[in-house]
């Protein structure tokens, strides 16, 4: 491995510039040493990086045998359903990035879920319009699921290998059972009660009796074995037309659900344009709208562009994250009062990615103190307007990579286990703002953009990311993380541009959340000091969950260096 040695001696040849020039003229070096305390892992034919470690050798594998960067995304998405069911998915939905090297095609392929046909506003709200747990949990709570036939259009348009071979690795993982990590056996502790929606799930994740699955042990998982050697042998239509349809729809009907065959039958991903802006010579490609985060992003990236984050003082610094955070309070103002499914209403997209309003919004900002949420507010990007989900993230030696996120929602979804399919369905009609939308029509105002219809997708935060450097991929990235998910992501690419961090560093970095209130939340163990001194500024500092999963690869030199975010247990780069 002629270019990893080279890239280890690089790294001990900066490590000279730190020392003393007197020094390194009259000493001979005898100890090798880095300038870096976190490295990647690093490829240099490609790189795959997820969130479990037998998803992601799968997807290495994918890559050994000839498969391009979306056909291991494929066979890693349908792992991610064996391996990660909390989170992992094909009863769920999300947004895949796509780059293909030979004809610099970038485009976002949105298989979020959508509303079913039967759905209402009452389903969802108790008489004082408050929403009820029937749109977080149960079998109302579940949207149109879009994973499959998200990763089968990415397939037709871009796959090389045949379909069965990218499908089958998952097929033998619930066939043949999986090991149990710690982790994975704890979170079905964890899930014991959002599990008592179907029997189906109580008896796939808990043995007779419900005792627990322990570390060590094997879990199969014959009735999702079935399901993915349908969609292996009939492509989507074996779970939008065929066997699985009839299952879903059936259970549906018999508990009250709202999910039909017609419903299943018109369902449709989409392939999109991707939002693109600039960030200091850098070229952002990231999800519009349904995702809500790619259009935020770019504001934010506009708005820090007006200011220095080095002589801020640097990477985890107070000065530069006061600014960080401030920016981040107005951009989630925003995204909750203009953004919404573009299918269905006018979103100011121009306005979000402008640069001007960017900037505009960056002279808001008081570098030296907090300002109240209410002061701020949103602001007015029409003016500016022209006439625990999971990520992973893939590159392939010919330079195509995908960037994909996707979800059930809460950690396993709606908690219902379709009888005789094995997978989980998510919970995302508790995405719509079905409380918004009843003060809007007690009000007689027009409904909130992100309004419950049938058809229509609901706002998520999911947004896989690419930063091109030189019109090439450079970083590829993404994370789950809720309403954590837009900054965890700016957070990464702030930290490779503005503070030259390599992507594990960027990666390891502790992380800030700010949304559109008072309270600055951070990471557990966050440096006190830093803490102190935010408050000075005047923010209300708040100790926090760690935020996000980020699975990142960087480009550059020829290398593929990969990061895995340790704030998940399991998660693994591998190059093929």
């Amino acid at each position: 491995m002629p270019m990893i040695r080279f890239w280890l001696a690089a790294l001990a040849v900066l490590s000279l510039a730190f020392a003393p020039v007197a020094q390194a003229q009259s000493q001979r070096r005898q100890l090798l040493e880095y300038p870096a305390i976190h490295h990647p892992a690093v490829g240099e034919r490609g790189m795959v990086v997820s969130q479990n470690a037998v998803a992601t050798e799968i997807g290495a594998g994918i890559l050994r045998k000839g498969g391009n960067a979306v056909d291991a995304a494929i066979a890693v998405g349908f792992a991610l359903a064996v391996t990660l069911p909390r989170a992992g998915n094909i009863g769920g939905d999300g947004f895949m990035l796509v780059h293909m090297a030979r004809t610099g095609e970038t485009v976002v392929i949105d298989f979020r879920s959508v509303a079913p046909a039967a759905a209402r506003l009452d389903m969802f709200v108790d008489g004082k319009g408050e929403e009820t747990p029937q749109a977080s949990r149960g079998y109302r709570a579940s949207a149109v699921p879009g994973t499959v036939a998200g990763l089968a259009l990415a397939h037709k348009r871009y796959g090389r290998l045949p379909w069965k071979d990218v499908v089958m690795p998952a097929w033998r993982l619930a066939d043949e059972g999986v090991v149990l990590t710690p982790d994975e056996a704890f979170v079905f502790s964890w899930a014991r009660e959002r599990m008592t929606e179907s029997a189906a799930g109580q008896r796939t994740f808990y043995k007779p009796g419900g005792e627990l699955y322990r570390a060590g042990e094997v879990l199969r998982q014959p009735d999702l074995a079935w399901s993915l050697k349908q969609i292996a042998d009939h492509g989507a239509d074996a779970f939008y037309k065929g066997e699985i349809a009839r299952r879903l729809a059936a259970d549906m009907k018999a508990n009250k659900g709202l999910i039909t065959l017609e419903d299943l039958a018109a369902y449709r991903p989409v392939v999109r344009e991707p939002l693109v802006g600039t960030y200091r010579g850098y070229t952002v490609a990231t999800t519009p709208p349904a995702s809500s985060g790619g259009a935020t992003l770019l504001q934010m990236l506009n708005t820090l562009e007006s200011f220095d984050l080095k002589t801020l003082g640097g990477a985890g610094s107070s000065g530069a994250l006061h600014v960080m955070a401030e920016t981040m309070k107005m951009a989630y103002a925003d995204r909750y009062r203009y953004l919404g499914d573009t299918d269905f209403v006018k979103v100011p997209l121009k306005g979000f990615t402008s640069k001007a309003y960017g900037a505009e919004q960056a002279r808001r900002i008081d570098v030296n103190r907090a300002r109240p949420a209410k002061a701020l507010g949103a602001g007015d990007p029409w003016r500016h307007e022209s006439p625990s989900t999971t990520h992973y993230s893939i590159a392939d030696a010919a330079g195509n990579v995908v960037s994909t996120t996707y979800t059930l929602g809460a950690d396993f979804g709606s908690g219902v286990m379709v009888e005789g399919t094995g997978f989980v369905l998510n919970n995302q009609m508790n995405n719509f703002s079905h409380e918004q939308s009843v003060e809007a029509a007690e009000e007689g105002r027009a409904s909130p953009p992100n309004a419950m219809a049938p058809g229509k997708r609901m706002l998520s935060t999911m947004m896989p990311t690419l930063v091109f450097k030189d019109g090439k991929p450079w970083l590829v990235t993404g994370t789950p993380g809720g309403s954590t998910i837009i900054d965890t992501v700016l957070q990464v690419i702030v930290n490779v541009i503005d503070f030259d961090l390599n992507v594990a560093e960027a990666t390891h970095q502790p992380r800030i959340f700010q949304a559109a209130t008072d309270t600055l939340e951070v990471e557990p163990n966050f440096n006190p000091d830093t803490v102190a001194a935010l408050r000075a500024k005047g923010h209300p500092v708040k100790a926090a969950e760690t935020m996000g999963s980020a699975q990142s690869i960087m480009i550059d030199k020829g290398l593929f260096l990969g990061a895995a975010d340790p704030r998940r247990p399991g998660a693994l780069a591998v190059a093929p």
